[in-house]
């Protein structure tokens, strides 16, 4: 405060005559050359003008600069946006594109049997070391009853244990207590296909003195009414043969993939209230 009492005349002074000078020599015609008093002004004022130049540059290439990463932050928020929307689009087309496929093998299938049909998802299931079922979305409300048998597009899914208002329970058959009366296609062996409990079956009742070879395909033979006859039930994977015994032990691999198993085909025939 002091500084500005004592020197504040002065200083407005030459402020004043300062940009007085500048204002001055900015209007200078361009077509004239400088006389004395307008080169000194240069010479003296020059060092000074020309760093406030490329300071006023400077920072105005920042601002730019700032005003395009703004830009083009903004445009990659936006193409992200974008790209998300695309790839749920993506994302479901193909979801809607799987479930036709598999929603077209189960008509083929469907065709096939003359027995009325109901389409269910499978909404549930309970795979442990001792139960082997799934549960699907239709139910008593739908038609459906107890011993229902149940398949897909490669072949038999299990039978119908339980079922509620809208929801059904189905006994996988390769749980423990599954038993399906089966026939080997090729050599027209008979046996029960039993269910192993760890993704495999079990061909029992079946004399060593059968045809049964590793590849054959195990169909069910119709017996007791529940399964259709020819429907496929697996292939033999394993043949054992014992010195003792009337029996041979018979492993089969479900045609069906219970694991990746969406939906499935009721069969609304038979059962029991």
């Amino acid at each position: 405060m002091e500084f500005f009492k004592k020197y504040g005349l002065t200083v407005l002074t030459g402020v004043g005559v300062l940009l007085a000078l500048i204002f001055y020599s900015l209007n200078v015609p361009r077509n004239r050359e400088a006389n004395l008093v307008e080169r000194s002004v240069m010479n003296v004022f020059g060092p000074v003008l020309k760093p406030a130049a490329y300071v006023s540059d400077f920072f105005e290439e920042v601002w730019d600069g700032y005003v395009s990463l703004v830009h083009v932050h903004k445009e990659n928020l936006k193409l992200r946006e974008e790209i998300r929307a695309l790839n749920e689009r993506v994302v479901a087309g193909n979801e809607a594109l799987y479930a036709n496929q598999r929603l077209s093998r189960l008509l083929g299938v469907k065709e096939t049997v003359k027995a009325p049909t109901l389409t269910a998802s499978i909404v549930g299931e309970d795979i442990s070391s001792w139960f082997r079922t799934m549960l699907i979305d239709r139910g008593s409300s739908s038609g459906l009853r107890e011993g229902m048998a149940v398949i897909a597009a490669d072949g038999i899914v299990g039978q119908i244990v339980k079922v509620s208002g809208d929801t059904a329970r189905v006994l996988l058959l390769t749980d423990h207590a599954s038993g399906i009366a089966a026939t080997i296609q090729r050599s027209r062996a008979r046996g029960v296909v039993k269910g192993k409990g760890d993704g495999f079956c079990s061909l029992e009742f079946t004399t060593r003195e059968e045809d049964v070879k590793v590849g054959d395909l195990v169909v069910a033979s119709g017996i007791g009414g529940i399964f259709m006859k020819g429907m496929p039930i697996g292939e033999v994977t394993m043949v054992k043969r014992g010195e003792y015994g009337i029996f041979q032990t018979v492993t089969i691999r479900p045609a069906v993939n219970t694991a990746h198993l969406e939906e499935v085909l009721v069969i609304l025939r038979g059962g029991y209230e």
